[in-house]
C-alpha cells in the first residue's frame, strides 16, 4: 500500500467538494465522517479516480479548516457511512456506494463500473459465431505472409483471436503494428464474409485521433493490401458516433436504440475514460463484436478512470489457456504459446511485441523500456549516453538550459511561417512540437507560448509585435480544443493563420488541412474554443506524433510528473527526442506510477490489486 496522502493546501478542495460534503452530511446524517468522505470522492472523482479508497486516507490529515484535521480510524468512518442514510451498498439507488472493500462511489461511477465490468465479462465468456477453420487459415495465410526472420507473427495471432472471440483487445507500443494490424482484421473480416456486407464502425476519442487512424488505414491498404476491399471511409469520434442530445451527457444511441453495427473498432483506448465507455457499450447490439485498439502504458483519459489499464491488468504475455490454443492452432496452422493459468479473459487479449519504429538497441527504445518498466536508475544512464543523437537531454544552470531550449525552437521552427503554402507550413508543424508537463508555471505551456512567440517574432518568422498585432497574425498555429460537427473541426486539429497566398487582401484566415478537400480557409471568427500550440501539453498531444519532440519538465516536484507522462511524450516522437530536465526531477517522474483508485480490476480480473489506490489524486489530467 502506498504512503498515506495528505491534502495539504487548502485550495486543493473547490467550493463545490465542500457544498457536496456537507449536502450529503445535512441529507443523511453521520456526522463529520460523511461530510469528509463526500467531499473526498468529490475531488477524487475530479481528479480522475473512479472511487475513494478509504483505507489509504483512514487515520490521515485534511489541511483545509472546512473539513476538519483529520481523517477517522477506518473501522469508525465505515461505520457512520453505513449509518447514513445517502450510502448504501452495491445494487442499491443511493447518491453515494460503499462496496465491501472500503471503496466509496459517486452512485453513477458505481453504476459505469458495474455495467461495464458484467459487459466485458459477457462476452469474453461468449463465443463468437464460427468460421470454417480451413478458410480462415487460407485467409491468414493470404494476408500475412511468411516472417523471414520465423518466430511467432503476433499481429497474424491478433487477427485470429478478434476472429475467435466477441470481444478482443489489441495491445501494443509505438510502432508496433497496431493500426496495421486493424487493417488486416478489417481485410479478413471481408474475405469470410459470406452474406450481407458485414458492418464495420470505426471509432476513436478525438478527431485528431480518428483522423490519424484513418490516414494510417489508407497508407497501409496502399502499401501493401491492393487484393482487399478498401478500410471504411469514415472514422468516427465517439461522441460524433453516439451522437449527443443537447449540451448534456445524454446520447441518442443507447441500449434501446442501438448502433447498427457488427464489428466496433476503437482506437487509442487509453484516452477513453470509464462512463463513455460505459455508454458505448450500452448501445452495441448484444451480438456485436467489440475490438478494442490502443497502448496501456500510455497517461489514462483526462475523465475518471484508467479503463485499458485495468482490462489489461491481467494480460498475459505467457500464452493462452490449453483449450483456446487448440482453437488459435488450427485456424493459424502454427503452435502458440500455452498458460496454464490464463482465462477467459486473458484469452481474448493479444499485446504486440515489435516495434518497427525504433531498433531495438536505439536509445529510444531502449530509454522507453527502462522508463515503462520504472527503472529509473537505468534511464538516467540511457538519458545521459548520447550528446546529439536520437535522445538529447538538456540540464544545467538555468541561462545553459535557455539557451539550448532556444536554439531548439530556433531550429525546430525554422520556416518562415508567415507567409507561404498552407500545406507545406501544417506539414512543418507536424514535423517538430514542444510538449509541456504542466500547463501553468514557468515551464507550462502558458509561458512557453509568448516565449517562442517572441523569438520566432525577433527572428522574422511570424509577423509584427504582439503590442501592435493583437491575438490574431500570420504565421500564428491554433490548436482547435472543441468539436465542431458543423465545420468539421475536432479537438485536437492543428491549423495555421494566414493571408492567402493568391488574395493577400481578403485578410487573414486559417488554414486546416482536409482529406477530402486537402486544404480548407475558415474565418478566426467563425472557429470552436482554441488556442496557440507552438507549445502544447502531454496530454493534448496523444493522438499526434512529430519527427522530433522537446520536452519541457518543470524545477520543481508535481504530481502531475509521472512514469506515464514521460513514456506517453517519448512515444509522440518518430524520430528525435529532447528532454529540458533536472536528473532529479527526472528520477521522480520515472519512480511514479500513475495509480487510480478502481474496482474495475477486481470486477474483470476477481483478486485485489494493491496498487489501485496508490498516489491519490496524482492525476495528469488536471493540469490541462
Amino acid at each position: 500500500m502506498s504512503p498515506r496522502p495528505e491534502l495539504r493546501e487548502a485550495q486543493t478542495f473547490t467550493a463545490f467538494d465542500r457544498h457536496f460534503g456537507r449536502l450529503m452530511m445535512q441529507l443523511g446524517g453521520g456526522g463529520e465522517g460523511v461530510h469528509l468522505a463526500a467531499a473526498l470522492v468529490s475531488r477524487a472523482c475530479c481528479e480522475g479516480h473512479v472511487c475513494l479508497d478509504l483505507g489509504l486516507w483512514a487515520g490521515g490529515t485534511i489541511a483545509d479548516p472546512q473539513l476538519g484535521g483529520r481523517c477517522p480510524p477506518l473501522d469508525a468512518w465505515v461505520a457512520a457511512l453505513r449509518a447514513s442514510r445517502v450510502v448504501g451498498s452495491p445494487g442499491e439507488r443511493r447518491p453515494l456506494i460503499l462496496d465491501e472493500r472500503g471503496r466509496l462511489y459517486l452512485y453513477r461511477y458505481w453504476e459505469y463500473e458495474t455495467r461495464l465490468a458484467a459487459e466485458i465479462r459477457r462476452r469474453a465468456r461468449q463465443p463468437a459465431e464460427p468460421y470454417d477453420a480451413g478458410r480462415v487459415r487460407s485467409v491468414l495465410q493470404n494476408i500475412f505472409p511468411p516472417q523471414d526472420a520465423g518466430g511467432t507473427d503476433w499481429q497474424k495471432v491478433a487477427v485470429a483471436v478478434c476472429l475467435l472471440r466477441r470481444f478482443a483487445v489489441i495491445a501494443g507500443g509505438p510502432g508496433t503494428g497496431k493500426t496495421h494490424t486493424v487493417g488486416r482484421l478489417i481485410a479478413a473480416i471481408r474475405e469470410l464474409s459470406t452474406g450481407p456486407p458485414p458492418r464495420i464502425l470505426l471509432a476513436a476519442p478525438t478527431g485528431k485521433a480518428a483522423m490519424r487512424l484513418k490516414e494510417s488505414l489508407h497508407d497501409g491498404a496502399g502499401r501493401g493490401l491492393s487484393a482487399v476491399p478498401d478500410a471504411p471511409t469514415e472514422v468516427f469520434t465517439l461522441h460524433r458516433l453516439l451522437r449527443p442530445e443537447g449540451e448534456g451527457p445524454r446520447f441518442r444511441h443507447h441500449a434501446a436504440n442501438p448502433l447498427a453495427v457488427d464489428w466496433m473498432i476503437v482506437d487509442e483506448v487509453s484516452m477513453v475514460d470509464l462512463a463513455l465507455l460505459a455508454k458505448l457499450l450500452d448501445a452495441l447490439p448484444p451480438e456485436a463484436r467489440l475490438i478494442l485498439v490502443g497502448d496501456r502504458h500510455q497517461l489514462a483519459s483526462v475523465e475518471a478512470g484508467s479503463v485499458l489499464g485495468d482490462i489489461c491488468r491481467g494480460l498475459s504475455r505467457a500464452g493462452f489457456s490449453p483449450a483456446f490454443a487448440r482453437n488459435l492452432e488450427e485456424v493459424l496452422g502454427e503452435a502458440v504459446p500455452v498458460s496454464a493459468s490464463a482465462g477467459e479473459l486473458s484469452d481474448c487479449m493479444v499485446e504486440l511485441r515489435r516495434s518497427r519504429r525504433f531498433a531495438g538497441g536505439s536509445t529510444i527504445a531502449r530509454l522507453g523500456e527502462a522508463i515503462r518498466r520504472g527503472r529509473a536508475e537505468e534511464a538516467l544512464e540511457e538519458l545521459s549516453r548520447e550528446k546529439e543523437g536520437a535522445v538529447v537531454w538538456i540540464h544545467g544552470p538555468p541561462q545553459t538550459r535557455e539557451r539550448a531550449l532556444g536554439e531548439w525552437v530556433h531550429r525546430g521552427y525554422g520556416a518562415e511561417f508567415s507567409r507561404g503554402e498552407p500545406g507545406a507550413l501544417l506539414d512543418e508543424l507536424s514535423r517538430f512540437k514542444v510538449l509541456c508537463a504542466l500547463r501553468h508555471g514557468p515551464a507550462g505551456v502558458e509561458s512557453l507560448n509568448p516565449w517562442i512567440e517572441r523569438r520566432l517574432e525577433r527572428s522574422g518568422r511570424i509577423e509584427g509585435s504582439p503590442t501592435r498585432r493583437g491575438p490574431w497574425y500570420a504565421g500564428r498555429p491554433l490548436l482547435i480544443l472543441r468539436n465542431d460537427y458543423r465545420l468539421r473541426l475536432f479537438n485536437g486539429d492543428i491549423g495555421i493563420c494566414l493571408r492567402h497566398p493568391a488574395h493577400p487582401e481578403e485578410g487573414l484566415a486559417v488554414f486546416f488541412r482536409d482529406p477530402a478537400q486537402g486544404i480548407r480557409r475558415i474565418p478566426p471568427f467563425l472557429l470552436p474554443d482554441h488556442e496557440t500550440v507552438w507549445a502544447m501539453t502531454v496530454h493534448k498531444s496523444q493522438g499526434s506524433e512529430f519527427e522530433e519532440i522537446l520536452l519541457v519538465m518543470p524545477d520543481h516536484d508535481s504530481p502531475v510528473l509521472s512514469r506515464e507522462l514521460l513514456y506517453t511524450a517519448l512515444t509522440r516522437a518518430r524520430r528525435r527526442l529532447a528532454l529540458a530536465v533536472s536528473a532529479k526531477i527526472f528520477q521522480t517522474a520515472v519512480n511514479r506510477p500513475l495509480r487510480r483508485s478502481s474496482g474495475l480490476r477486481d470486477a474483470l480480473w476477481g483478486e485485489n490489486d494493491g496498487g489501485a489506490g496508490e498516489a491519490a489524486f496524482a492525476s495528469p489530467a488536471k493540469d490541462e
